[in-house]
Order: structure tokens, then sequence, then C-alpha cells
């Protein structure tokens, strides 16, 4: 969601120069957003050892930026662009960081409802009068990139086979992921129909995944095997997408695949999928959105009663927009 306020401020002045400091693991995301020049691994850690480590980048910088926007509201997220002394530091109050940013906004969260909003709009005066224009996010893959990472994975896309792409994880936790006795169901009836189903995620959703193709399924697992850059390049191929909200769910949108984005703890409106081609299944009921990582009632309703046929009516209106 942070390439909207890249693009917005490329936008404004097409020949500024974008570095983002971001965790290690996202490089290759940035690596796919046109408007980034240099992804810089940010510190990870803990307690003083962390602490020092930004500082000391941070001194590295000097003299480099004429701005930094900050998108994490932490104090310790401050640190690196005040070591800098970059001269404009921007970015929300949050934790209290007076002194460590020059360009402080305050945050009216029944204004900016959604964390794209307010990611856009520090590319903005500070006295927002109405809600900044989205441009939602675009990833570019390179062909070559897609080719090498189907030969590394022995994949193919052969002829007008289509391939439907499930991300059935969620590393925030259970009440974000629909269950995958459903997945495995879905697998199967595209399966039937000539499809390939191949299955994404970390390493972390290896289990969920292998139960899914465990059942049966004989689907593509590819839960762990491959780097992120890799997944994007695959998921670029895919015909049509199903996913939980999590990261891959909005890797998937900004490469404008259909998309059907299955929500439960968590509120599609805070978080949507930003892509034209999209559905978004969430019950709305009176328990949820609770942002709990388990059900707190034990009976998980917001996921477990959307229904396999829910989610194959939605995939049908999606694949069919796509072929007309």
């Amino acid at each position: 969601m942070a390439q909207s306020l890249f693009r917005a401020l490329k936008k404004k002045q097409p020949e500024t120069a974008i570095d983002v400091l971001a965790p290690g693991w996202s490089l290759p995301l940035l690596d796919r957003m046109p408007e980034v020049r240099h992804g810089l691994e940010m510190p990870l850690g803990h307690g003083k050892l962390e602490l020092g480590q930004r500082w000391k980048l941070g001194r590295s910088l000097r003299g480099r930026y004429e701005q930094a926007i900050l998108l994490p509201n932490s104090w310790k997220s401050a640190i690196t662009p005040w070591a800098a002394g970059i001269p404009r530091r921007t970015g929300w109050l949050g934790e209290m960081r007076y002194g460590l940013l020059n360009d402080i906004r305050r945050l009216d969260k029944s204004f900016l409802t959604m964390t794209v909003q307010r990611f856009a709009a520090l590319a903005e005066a500070p006295e927002l009068t109405e809600i900044p224009e989205i441009l939602p996010p675009q990833l570019t893959v390179d062909p070559a990139d897609v080719r090498a990472a189907l030969d590394d994975l022995a994949l193919e896309k052969a002829g007008d086979q289509r391939i439907l792409a499930l991300c059935p994880g969620a590393e925030y936790g259970d009440a974000k992921r629909w269950p995958e006795a459903y997945y495995g169901d879905l697998a199967r009836r595209y399966m039937e129909r000539g499809w390939q189903v191949w299955l994404f995620g970390s390493d972390k959703d290896r289990v969920v995944c292998d139960n899914i193709a465990a059942a049966g399924t004989a689907c593509k697992n590819l839960a762990g095997r491959t780097s992120l850059a890799q997944a994007v390049d695959l998921l670029s191929v895919a015909d049509a997408v199903v996913s939980n909200d999590s990261g891959l769910m909005h890797v998937a949108a900004a490469l404008e695949r259909p998309l059907v984005a299955v929500y439960g703890s968590s509120d599609p409106g805070f978080t949507p999928p930003l892509n034209a081609r999209h559905e978004v299944l969430s019950l709305g009921l009176e328990c949820s959105p609770c942002f709990e990582r388990e059900c707190p009632l034990g009976h998980l309703r917001c996921l477990r009663d959307i229904s396999i046929d829910q989610v194959q009516a939605a995939l049908e209106n999606l694949v069919g927009q796509s072929e007309r």
C-alpha cells in the first residue's frame, strides 16, 4: 500500500528520487515498484543494539536527502531520519515523536478511514480538506524473471490451461484464515474443470498448504519453496486468485489479478484490495471485525459461514469479466 504514496509523490514531482528504508524481506517488492530508485535495508532487532544500528545508519546517510516521510508510527522508526539530519521529517505524531519529526501531522481517523489514505495523505499539505486521490499499487514484473521462476519450480503455464492461485495463509492468526478444507474443496472443483491450482505461502504456511495438497487435490504446493520475488512473479501469471486478508492478497491486487478476498476478523473497509477486478467476501457479523488473532467466541462463523459456493460464484463473476 505504500506504493500509492510513491506514485502520488512522482505525480507531483516526476523528477523526485525516492529511496525506501524497509525490512530486508520486502526489498523484492520495492524492486518491482518503478517509482523506487533504491531499497535500503532497515536494521531489525531488539533493544539498544537495534537503536544503535538505526542511529549508525542515519549518520551514514547525512547530506543525501531533503525529506523523509515516515509510514510507521513508532518512536524508533524516527531515529534514522533524525540521525541523518534530514531537513524535513514528515509523519503522523504516532508515539509522541516531538523533536524527532518537524513536520508532524495529527491523524483524524474518522476522516482518513483507510490505511492507504493515511499513507497518501503524507504527500499532501498538512491541513487536508478532502480525501487524497488514491493511485492503486501497480507492481511490474520482467518476463525473464517469470520464466526463470517457472523453470526453477518446474512449473508450466501451458497453452490455454488456466491457473488458480490460492493463498490460504495469514501470518496474523487463524481468525483471518478461511478453513483449509474449504480451500481444498475449491481446488478440487477447479482441477476437475482442467485448471491448474497453485498454493502460495511462506514457510509458516507450509502445514496449511501441505494439508490442502494432501487431501487428494494434487495442487502445486509452493508454500515455503519460493522467494518473495518468485512468488510475485508467479502470481503475475495466475488467471484468478483467492486469498485471505494477507500480504499476498495485496500483491495479487497490485498485479491486477482477478481476486476474491475473504475477510474474517479484519475490516475490508480499512485495508481492502485496491485493484479494479476484485470481490470482497465479508459477512459483517455483529462480532466482527474483532481484529483478534483467534476467535474470542470460539465459533469463527465470520469465516466458516462463507461457503465454497459463494467463493466460486465470486470467482466465476471475475473470470467472466476478464474474458469479456
